[in-house]
């Protein structure tokens, strides 16, 4: 079975410092993971739209993409069958919002929080969603005049 999802590296900067919004979800075995938000698309959604509605919808913070950060796949078995999901990462700059789970209409992110993009990788709970955070901190020298400052409301 084959699954795609599209999601992103939100960023916000405040006082200097680069900000990720991270969502927490429990796994089918109860343990609390930390990551990247994303979800499927909807009807006729590209891969960016559907990252900048699932970034909003699992975190509250709205986002307009900046760059394309490639995609990772990787295999997981639900019941008794495989699936090979696929996942379409974005880099967005933090436009507005509050940090909220309420508006997760699936209900699988229990708690968001902004974190520091330099402590970043050790609060992600997966070695491909790190890497992917490596390619935003990349990317990002070629965004930087593209993200102010915004006020410190959001926490």
């Amino acid at each position: 079975m084959e699954e795609v999802s599209a999601g992103g590296v939100v960023v916000r900067r405040i006082g200097g410092r680069l900000e990720v919004a991270i969502i927490a979800r429990y796994n089918r075995g109860g343990r609390l993971e930390w990551c990247l938000p994303k979800g499927h698309p909807e009807g006729s959604e590209t891969h960016e739209e559907a990252a900048i509605r699932e970034v909003e919808e699992e975190t509250g913070i709205a986002g307009e993409v900046l760059a394309s950060l490639g995609s990772i796949d990787y295999w997981f078995t639900v019941s008794s069958h495989r699936v090979h999901k696929t996942v379409h990462h974005y880099l967005l700059k933090a436009t507005g919002g509050e940090l909220t789970t309420e508006n997760d209409p699936d209900h699988e992110a229990v708690d968001v929080a902004w974190v520091e993009l330099d402590v970043l990788n050790a609060k992600l709970s997966f070695p491909n969603e790190r890497r992917i955070v490596d390619l935003a901190r990349d990317a990002l020298p070629d965004h930087e005049d593209r993200l102010p400052d915004l006020p410190d409301r959001a926490r």
